[in-house]
This record gives C-alpha cells, structure tokens and sequence, in this order.
C-alpha cells in the first residue's frame, strides 16, 4: 500500500497549522498506523510538542517526529516513507523552500483558513502555490477548512463561500471552532480528543476532519486523501 503524505501548511501565520497537523498524527496513530510527523517548519512548534508529548506520556508519542527544512524535505520524505503508512508535514504559515519541496511529493495539501479577511486575503496566493506544485505533482489534491471559527456571526459563512469559489481547492465542510480545549491540550502534550476533562465538541471537530480526509466508513461516497 502506498504511503498516504499529507501536507499541513499555507501562506499565513496563525491559523493552527501545528495544532492540525499534531492532532492528525495523534488520531492515525490511534487508529493504529504507523505515522511520521515531519515538522518543516522553522519554529519547530511539532518537534517541541512531540518532545512535551513523549516526556509526559510512558509509552512516548506513539509516532515518530523528525525535523527536516528546504530541499532535505523532498529527499529526506522520499528516504523515510516507504517505512510508515502516513506521513504528515507541518510546512509552517509561509511560501517556503520547505513547503514548496513537501508539495512536490505530498498525496494531499490540506490548508486552515481563519474566518477573518486578512487571512483569507492569502487564498490567490495559495490557489497559485497549489497550481504551481501541480505541475510537477499533477496528482496533488489541495483541500481547505476554516479553523478557529467564530462562535456566531457571518464571517464563518462569508470564508466558507470564498473557499468554494477557487477551483484549485476543494473545501470541506467540516471546520474547528476556535476553542480553549485545543491550547489546553498542546499545553499537556495531548491530542485534543485525549484532553480530560473531554470538550466534546472539539473532539467531535477534530475526528469529523480526521474522517473527511482518511476515515471511509465516516464519508462513504467519496474519495479519500490516498484512496
């Protein structure tokens, strides 16, 4: 079975890349994977969580976590994968040597948008990059959600209906609110559905995301990251 690689990144800081991208890897490591979590970048916010994770936990991260930066992410992936069932990369919140080299050889790109203009203003930049990595991966599939979404309000829908309208992505409905539960959880070197006391909702987020990209019997009908 080819080795599903799923590329957490984008243009911008600050709309959870890292909090994505480790709750990911927590959740197939669950469902009894063997997982990488490759952290590009460069303030190696996955690595500092994984070393959190596996002092705090007897039976350590349960994944592996490497760091790796500009092309070394390209070659360094191809070395490594054939030896997990998924990897997952957090490229960081920039257009960087680092992204660009993980989107050459990703199954998937999958991109958190917050629901505010400014960061949705980076959505022609991203649709650009996804082009670009297309034309020496023309099988990459580029997915974008809205992260820490408002509580009320219409931006939530007002992103949404931007992230439709750019054919280079393909959105998802299932999104995460902008809650407490996924701080305190990366505080104690936790996945947010192993934070106790649960936020059920969080938790319920975090898995229907996780089901939307790699759980078929969650979205029957459709194609999955790497299927």
């Amino acid at each position: 079975m080819e080795t599903v690689i799923t590329v957490v990144g984008g243009t911008k800081g600050g709309s959870g890349k890292s909090t994505v991208a480790t709750n990911l890897a927590i959740l197939l490591a669950a469902a009894g994977l063997d997982v990488l979590l490759v952290d590009a970048d460069d303030q190696e916010t996955a690595t500092d969580f994984t070393n959190l994770r596996e002092s705090a936990r007897p039976g350590g991260a349960g994944y592996t976590c490497v760091a790796l930066t500009g092309p070394a992410v390209r070659t360094g992936v191809q070395r490594l994968a054939p030896k997990y069932q998924h990897v997952v990369i957090d490229t960081g919140g920039r257009d960087t040597v680092s992204q660009r080299a993980a989107l050459s050889v990703c199954s998937a790109y999958l991109v958190p948008f917050a629901p505010r203009s400014f960061d949705v203003w980076t959505l022609d930049k991203v649709s650009d990059l996804v082009e670009e990595a297309r034309t020496v991966n023309p099988d990459l599939r580029a997915f974008a959600f809205i992260n820490k979404a408002d509580p009320r309000g219409n931006e939530n829908a007002e992103a949404a209906e931007l992230l439709r309208s750019r054919p280079a992505l393909t959105f998802i409905p299932t999104g995460l609110g902008s809650r407490k539960a996924f701080g305190a959880a990366a505080a104690s070197g936790l996945g947010v559905t192993e934070l106790r006391p649960q936020d059920p909702k969080a938790s319920d987020e975090m898995r229907a995301l996780y089901g939307y990209l790699f759980d078929i019997s969650k979205t029957p009908g459709r194609d999955q990251v790497g299927a």
